[in-house]
């Protein structure tokens, strides 16, 4: 896996007393909850940040780093690429209003009129 890669959300989520859910913006009462791992990449895949720093961030997250920890990284980008949650891109992106930041954070009329506007397919 090329970790010089940029990686950016494609999914509205929310994040609420330490869980990452995906939401659904016509209805942001209705989430579905993340494994823990899926939920720590999506809430962090801002556009601004490669994987490798991502990798290094975690590695900070441990006393003693786990011999697995690079392994199962990259599984978890590996299936949330195929789950088109996260895509990889050569260079910084930034992030429509709409993904930017948690539901919870948006103004949900304007999210809703961009999400429009730009013909964003929810997932």
């Amino acid at each position: 896996m090329d970790k010089s890669q940029y990686f950016y959300r494609t999914v509205i989520f929310t994040r609420k007393a330490g869980i990452v859910a995906l939401a659904d913006i016509n209805d942001p009462q209705k989430t579905t909850e993340l494994e823990k791992w899926f939920g720590i990449v999506i809430s962090l895949a801002d556009g601004k940040h490669t994987l490798q720093e991502l990798v290094d961030f975690m590695r900070q997250q441990y006393q003693q780093v786990p011999e697995s920890l690079d392994d199962t990284i990259e599984s978890v980008i590996d299936r949330l690429v195929e789950g088109n949650m996260i895509k990889l891109n050569k260079e910084a992106i930034e992030l429509p209003y709409y993904l930017a930041a948690p539901i919870e954070q948006l103004d949900l009329e304007k999210a809703k009129t961009l999400i429009k506007e730009d013909g964003y397919t929810l997932h």
